[in-house]
């Protein structure tokens, strides 16, 4: 595996990929790789001649409350995964590569919808930063395919829509959220889950599995669903950030003659926020 720290390195080696005629398949992350990050890999590489991943942990999707400055930097470890997985090129920027005039005047790509809710309503500016920063990847990387995944559902859904708005060349491609024995989607903020926390998690996962079994069922009750939610998490000692039966494509609220629907859910543990989403589709 080549470890590129600069723009003009790895475009040097790429373009000579291209000219091959060898099609380039693209993972982007923040580090601290986990196997939901390596399930990525491995399906860019089903579909790909090469692969590319990034590490880049990016300051302007982070809250000034956020935990930008002690989120998980794996760097040696991550290289080592990366290796055994298959991967070609690995894309290592720092801040000044990647945002060499700085935060403050850098220029922004903004998607209008789908971003002031769910996540977006509790993290401002948080999508803003995520298209920003996959445009700027996009544009490096100039990828056939880009993976993501689908824990991220909401991130998915507006770098599609982003990358449709804006013409962008390249095949935006999901993989399932990969989990823990137990059922806990697997996230690189897991690490901040306490020891008596840790049982007790996957109380996210199960209201939204209880949620698609009513919705199923019959019951389009949505908004009392999220409620009886909320409360069994909260019952569990967590708080709450939302609980969401949602239009799969739209992420507005639910109606009730929608056939494509996905129950997201948003909580916090003392030191970490978690996500999870279930997708159903009705007769």
């Amino acid at each position: 595996m080549k470890v590129f720290h600069t723009v003009s390195g790895l475009r040097d080696d790429l373009n000579n990929d291209r000219q091959q005629g060898l099609r380039v398949g693209f993972v982007p992350t923040m580090g601290n790789l986990h196997e939901g990050h390596l399930a990525l890999i491995k399906q860019a590489r089903e579909s790909n001649d090469v692969v590319v991943c990034s590490i880049f942990v990016n300051a302007l999707q982070f809250g000034l409350n956020e935990d930008w400055d002690k989120y998980p930097r794996t760097y040696q470890s991550d290289c080592d995964k990366l290796r055994e997985s298959g991967c070609d090129y690995l894309f290592h920027p720092d801040d000044i590569e990647m945002y060499p005039n700085g935060l403050d005047t850098q220029s922004r790509v903004i998607c209008p919808t789908m971003t002031d809710v769910l996540c977006g309503a509790s993290r401002p500016g948080h999508f803003e930063g995520v298209t920003t920063v996959v445009s700027k990847l996009f544009n490096i990387v100039q990828p056939d395919e880009a993976i993501f995944g689908i824990k991220d559902y909401q991130q998915l859904a507006v770098i599609r829509r982003m990358a449709e708005d804006l013409c962008m060349p390249v095949q935006i491609s999901s993989a399932p959220i990969h989990r823990e024995p137990d059922g806990l989607a697997m996230s690189s903020r897991n690490v901040y889950i306490t020891e008596d926390e840790r049982p007790h998690v996957t109380v996210l996962k199960d209201c939204l599995e209880w949620i698609a079994e009513q919705v199923k069922s019959g019951n389009k009750d949505f908004s009392g669903l999220e409620l009886q939610a909320k409360q069994r998490i909260m019952d569990a000692g967590f708080g709450i950030d939302y609980i969401s039966v949602s239009n799969s494509k739209t992420l507005d609220l639910a109606a009730d003659d929608d056939l494509d629907i996905t129950i997201l859910g948003a909580m916090f543990t003392e030191a970490a926020r978690l996500i999870d989403n279930l997708s159903i589709v009705l007769e």
